[in-house]
Protein backbone atom coordinates (compact mmCIF):
# COMPACT_ATOMS: atom_id res chain seq x y z
CA UNK A 1 0.00 0.00 0.00
CA UNK A 2 1.70 3.31 -0.51
CA UNK A 3 0.60 6.12 1.23
CA UNK A 4 0.35 9.33 -0.38
CA UNK A 5 1.50 12.81 0.93
CA UNK A 6 0.54 15.43 -1.68
CA UNK A 7 2.56 18.72 -1.70
CA UNK A 8 0.61 21.78 -3.63
CA UNK A 9 0.65 25.58 -3.47
CA UNK A 10 -2.27 26.57 -5.53
CA UNK A 11 -5.71 25.58 -5.91
CA UNK A 12 -5.59 21.68 -6.43
CA UNK A 13 -6.76 20.59 -9.62
CA UNK A 14 -4.04 17.74 -9.82
CA UNK A 15 -4.83 16.67 -6.79
CA UNK A 16 -8.72 16.89 -7.79
CA UNK A 17 -7.86 14.42 -10.15
CA UNK A 18 -6.74 12.21 -8.06
CA UNK A 19 -8.54 11.90 -5.07
CA UNK A 20 -11.54 11.62 -7.67
CA UNK A 21 -9.91 8.79 -8.70
CA UNK A 22 -9.00 6.81 -5.71
CA UNK A 23 -12.49 7.63 -5.11
CA UNK A 24 -13.98 6.21 -7.21
CA UNK A 25 -11.78 2.93 -6.80
CA UNK A 26 -9.74 3.98 -10.13
CA UNK A 27 -6.60 3.91 -7.73
CA UNK A 28 -6.10 0.61 -5.67
CA UNK A 29 -3.46 0.50 -3.18
CA UNK A 30 -2.67 3.65 -2.52
CA UNK A 31 -4.21 5.71 0.05
CA UNK A 32 -4.15 9.93 0.51
CA UNK A 33 -2.77 10.53 4.36
CA UNK A 34 -1.75 13.90 3.96
CA UNK A 35 -1.80 17.27 2.12
CA UNK A 36 0.81 20.12 2.62
CA UNK A 37 1.66 23.38 1.49
CA UNK A 38 3.87 26.11 1.79
CA UNK A 39 1.04 28.76 1.02
CA UNK A 40 -1.26 29.08 4.28
CA UNK A 41 -3.73 30.33 1.78
CA UNK A 42 -3.85 27.93 -1.23
CA UNK A 43 -6.99 26.24 -2.09
CA UNK A 44 -5.78 22.79 -2.26
CA UNK A 45 -6.10 22.71 1.46
CA UNK A 46 -9.65 23.48 1.75
CA UNK A 47 -10.25 20.84 -1.05
CA UNK A 48 -8.05 18.30 1.36
CA UNK A 49 -10.67 19.05 3.86
CA UNK A 50 -13.70 18.52 2.44
CA UNK A 51 -12.94 15.54 1.53
CA UNK A 52 -11.35 14.50 4.69
CA UNK A 53 -8.05 14.48 4.21
CA UNK A 54 -5.33 16.17 6.94
CA UNK A 55 -4.20 19.39 5.82
CA UNK A 56 -0.75 21.49 6.85
CA UNK A 57 0.64 24.53 6.13
CA UNK A 58 4.25 24.29 6.44
CA UNK A 59 6.42 26.46 5.22
CA UNK A 60 10.34 27.55 5.74
CA UNK A 61 9.46 30.83 6.92
CA UNK A 62 8.08 29.43 9.74
CA UNK A 63 11.44 28.16 11.25
CA UNK A 64 14.71 29.48 12.10
CA UNK A 65 17.20 27.73 9.61
CA UNK A 66 16.67 24.65 7.25
CA UNK A 67 17.94 22.06 9.21
CA UNK A 68 14.94 23.17 11.59
CA UNK A 69 12.45 23.29 8.65
CA UNK A 70 13.62 19.64 6.81
CA UNK A 71 12.90 17.86 10.93
CA UNK A 72 10.02 19.74 10.54
CA UNK A 73 8.61 17.85 7.21
CA UNK A 74 9.88 14.69 7.68
CA UNK A 75 8.45 14.46 11.03
CA UNK A 76 4.95 15.73 9.66
CA UNK A 77 5.17 12.76 6.86
CA UNK A 78 6.45 10.02 9.71
CA UNK A 79 3.21 11.17 11.70
CA UNK A 80 0.92 10.86 8.88
CA UNK A 81 2.78 7.29 8.05
CA UNK A 82 3.35 8.56 4.47
CA UNK A 83 6.04 6.50 1.98
CA UNK A 84 4.84 8.24 -0.61
CA UNK A 85 4.92 12.10 -2.05
CA UNK A 86 3.44 13.29 -5.45
CA UNK A 87 4.04 17.07 -6.03
CA UNK A 88 0.92 18.64 -7.05
CA UNK A 89 1.74 22.52 -8.15
CA UNK A 90 4.10 22.71 -5.47
CA UNK A 91 6.21 25.81 -5.90
CA UNK A 92 8.69 25.21 -3.95
CA UNK A 93 12.15 22.76 -4.35
CA UNK A 94 11.89 19.82 -1.81
CA UNK A 95 15.24 19.77 0.72
CA UNK A 96 17.49 17.39 -0.54
CA UNK A 97 17.42 15.42 3.04
CA UNK A 98 13.81 14.47 2.02
CA UNK A 99 14.48 13.66 -1.77
CA UNK A 100 17.40 10.66 0.17
CA UNK A 101 14.66 9.23 2.85
CA UNK A 102 11.93 9.29 -0.07
CA UNK A 103 14.05 8.00 -2.96
CA UNK A 104 12.66 6.71 -5.75
CA UNK A 105 9.11 7.42 -4.12
CA UNK A 106 8.53 11.21 -5.40
CA UNK A 107 6.93 12.40 -8.58
CA UNK A 108 5.55 15.69 -9.96
CA UNK A 109 3.91 16.66 -12.94
CA UNK A 110 5.42 19.08 -15.50
CA UNK A 111 3.32 21.14 -18.19
CA UNK A 112 5.84 19.92 -20.71
CA UNK A 113 7.16 16.73 -22.57
CA UNK A 114 10.32 16.76 -20.55
CA UNK A 115 13.25 16.43 -21.61
CA UNK A 116 12.13 19.23 -22.94
CA UNK A 117 10.81 23.16 -21.51
CA UNK A 118 12.32 21.84 -17.56
CA UNK A 119 14.81 23.03 -15.31
CA UNK A 120 14.87 26.21 -13.19
CA UNK A 121 12.11 29.14 -13.94
CA UNK A 122 10.32 26.47 -16.01
CA UNK A 123 7.02 26.36 -14.32
CA UNK A 124 3.23 27.49 -15.02
CA UNK A 125 2.64 29.79 -17.72
CA UNK A 126 6.17 30.64 -18.29
CA UNK A 127 6.07 27.16 -19.75
CA UNK A 128 4.09 27.59 -22.25
CA UNK A 129 5.23 30.93 -23.35
CA UNK A 130 8.47 29.15 -24.01
CA UNK A 131 6.79 26.06 -26.21
CA UNK A 132 4.86 28.31 -27.99
CA UNK A 133 8.11 31.17 -28.57
CA UNK A 134 9.77 27.72 -29.82
CA UNK A 135 7.76 27.15 -32.49
CA UNK A 136 6.85 23.98 -31.14
CA UNK A 137 3.87 21.68 -32.87
CA UNK A 138 3.52 19.46 -29.82
CA UNK A 139 3.19 19.85 -26.60
CA UNK A 140 2.06 17.94 -23.41
CA UNK A 141 2.78 16.78 -19.93
CA UNK A 142 5.05 14.38 -17.93
CA UNK A 143 4.76 12.83 -14.61
CA UNK A 144 8.47 11.90 -13.39
CA UNK A 145 10.42 10.95 -10.23
CA UNK A 146 11.81 13.68 -8.42
CA UNK A 147 15.44 13.89 -7.86
CA UNK A 148 18.09 16.78 -6.58
CA UNK A 149 17.78 18.53 -9.76
CA UNK A 150 14.81 20.43 -11.94
CA UNK A 151 12.77 18.25 -13.59
CA UNK A 152 15.54 15.67 -14.22
CA UNK A 153 14.24 12.58 -12.59
CA UNK A 154 13.34 8.81 -14.67
CA UNK A 155 10.43 9.41 -16.69
CA UNK A 156 7.07 7.76 -15.23
CA UNK A 157 4.20 9.09 -18.31
CA UNK A 158 4.10 11.19 -20.76
CA UNK A 159 0.92 12.48 -23.08
CA UNK A 160 1.24 14.93 -25.83
CA UNK A 161 -1.02 17.52 -27.58
CA UNK A 162 -1.09 19.26 -30.21
CA UNK A 163 0.15 23.22 -30.50
CA UNK A 164 -1.93 25.19 -32.74
CA UNK A 165 -0.87 28.09 -35.15
CA UNK A 166 -3.48 30.54 -33.09
CA UNK A 167 -2.84 29.10 -29.48
CA UNK A 168 -1.86 31.72 -26.65
CA UNK A 169 -0.13 30.46 -23.77
CA UNK A 170 -3.42 30.30 -21.50
CA UNK A 171 -5.14 28.47 -24.50
CA UNK A 172 -2.20 25.68 -24.45
CA UNK A 173 -2.23 25.61 -20.62
CA UNK A 174 -5.83 24.91 -20.44
CA UNK A 175 -5.30 21.69 -23.14
CA UNK A 176 -2.12 20.55 -21.27
CA UNK A 177 -3.54 20.99 -17.58
CA UNK A 178 -6.71 18.69 -19.06
CA UNK A 179 -4.09 16.27 -19.86
CA UNK A 180 -2.67 16.37 -16.59
CA UNK A 181 -5.81 15.51 -15.15
CA UNK A 182 -5.49 12.12 -16.74
CA UNK A 183 -2.12 10.95 -16.42
CA UNK A 184 -1.24 12.26 -12.37
CA UNK A 185 -3.94 9.58 -11.44
CA UNK A 186 -3.02 7.18 -14.19
CA UNK A 187 0.80 7.34 -13.03
CA UNK A 188 -0.27 6.90 -9.59
CA UNK A 189 -1.93 3.58 -10.34
CA UNK A 190 0.13 1.84 -12.22
CA UNK A 191 3.03 2.84 -9.20
CA UNK A 192 0.43 1.10 -6.72
CA UNK A 193 -0.17 -1.56 -8.98
CA UNK A 194 3.78 -2.19 -9.73
CA UNK A 195 4.17 -2.05 -5.55
CA UNK A 196 1.03 -4.08 -5.04
CA UNK A 197 0.23 -6.92 -8.01
CA UNK A 198 -2.68 -8.42 -6.63
CA UNK A 199 -4.53 -5.19 -5.50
Amino acid sequence: MIHIAIFGSGRGSNFKAIVDAVERGRITGARIRLVLSNNSQAGILDLARTHGIPAVHLSRKQFADEGEYVNALLDVLRAHEANFIALAGYMKRVPPPVIAVYRNRIINIHPALLPKFGGQGMYGIHVHEAVIAAGESVSGATVHMVDEEYDRGAIVLQKSVPVADNDTPETLAARVLAIEHEIYPEAIRLLAQAENPLS
